[in-house]
């Protein structure tokens, strides 16, 4: 409300510079003792102001406030205006074409997004577009380690007006696992196209960091980056990590089937915890890691560095079995056997 109260203010001041300051005439007429007909004259002169004000003036109801209005590049006034009113900018496109005369700026309007964080009256947008006052600032969104596309997908959606889910979701998923986890600052009217760019930009930057490692590991980098997407969601600490990266190259390398849950979250949708056993046996799922030898077709999400880091410099003690149990600690085996009994004495199961 006081927000309002400032506005209602500020434009009165304006109006009252433009109608030959209104408050000084009032003053001088009182003093001298002004007349009935005088003074009738000057409360009309006040309501027709406070009338040009509400009905011309002041912010339209429905004012969309936190919104991007776009002004067309090369557009005449008119069409500006007419653009504005309609989005409920300015109550008046032939007041917006006066403001801008009186501005001198009625050719000088200028093309772009443009955001208003709280109402602005006639003047304060008609000041806005003359001198290209976008009141665009950065947001910040945060990818977290190990989502996928279709996560991104959602969450830019909801934070970015320009930002197309579907369009994304077409150019991203082939870059599935591509697309690095960070902070990004992205101006209100991103679109897809920018944002896919500054992933995969980070992503190619970051990995660089890693070339040597990856070449002397001797695995190409797809492989490298599905083995860092399964070692995101499996484990928490970087010692965890490499362990179980030693674990799972070592079950690829003597043909032994990976037998991860957590690529069944990729395919399915699902949390590990309500599998079932046709899940388990689905033949047709080429990420069931139960049924199908090998690493998944593709990533399952998006890794962090040190996962990255960890699928290349795994440490391998010749354990092929792996448990977290209910503190998050993991405890690794060597045979079945020794796996079973880990199971049923941490998980009692």
């Amino acid at each position: 409300m006081q927000k309002f109260f400032d506005v209602l203010a500020q434009q009165l001041r304006t109006l009252v510079s433009f109608t030959g300051k209104i408050e000084e005439v009032i003053t001088v007429r009182w003093h001298k003792g002004a007349n009935r007909r005088s003074l009738f004259l000057i409360l009309g002169i006040g309501m027709g102001v406070l009338l040009i004000y509400v009905f011309i003036v002041a912010p339209p109801g429905g004012f969309p406030v936190g919104q991007l209005i776009t002004v067309p590049e090369g557009a005449a006034a008119q069409e500006v205006g007419t653009l504005l009113e309609e989005q409920y900018v300015v109550q008046s496109d032939m007041a917006l074409r006066l403001a801008l005369m009186m501005l001198g700026a009625e050719r000088g309007v200028r093309a772009g997004d443009y955001l208003f964080k709280e109402p602005k009256g006639l003047f304060s947008v008609a000041r806005a577009i003359t001198t290209g006052a976008f009141g665009l600032e950065p947001i910040r969104i945060r990818v977290t380690e190990g989502m996928t596309t279709r996560d991104m997908a959602k969450l830019f959606s909801t934070q970015l007006q320009r930002f197309e889910e579907e369009k994304f979701l077409d150019e991203a998923q082939p870059q599935e696992g591509y697309l690095f986890p960070d902070t990004y600052f992205f101006l209100p009217n991103a679109n897809e196209e920018v944002v896919l760019k500054a992933l995969r930009q980070n992503f190619d930057t970051h990995i660089a960091s890693l070339a040597g490692e990856i070449a002397d590991f001797g695995k190409p980098l797809s492989e490298v980056v599905i083995m860092a997407s399964i070692l995101e969601k499996e484990a928490h600490t970087t010692f965890d990590r490499r362990m179980i990266a030693g674990v799972l190259w070592r079950r690829l390398k003597i043909d032994m089937a990976l037998q991860v849950d957590v690529a069944f979250l990729y395919s399915i949708g699902r949390s590990t915890f309500s599998l079932t056993n046709a899940d388990l046996k689905d033949a047709d799922d080429p990420y069931n890691t139960y049924v199908h030898k090998g690493l998944p077709p593709g990533p399952i999400g998006s890794p962090s560095l040190s996962s990255l880091r960890a699928a290349v410099t795994p440490i391998d003690e010749g354990f092929l079995f792996y448990l977290a149990d209910g503190n998050n600690v993991t405890h690794y085996s060597k045979t079945y056997e020794e796996h079973l009994r880990k199971k049923a004495l941490y998980l009692g199961t």
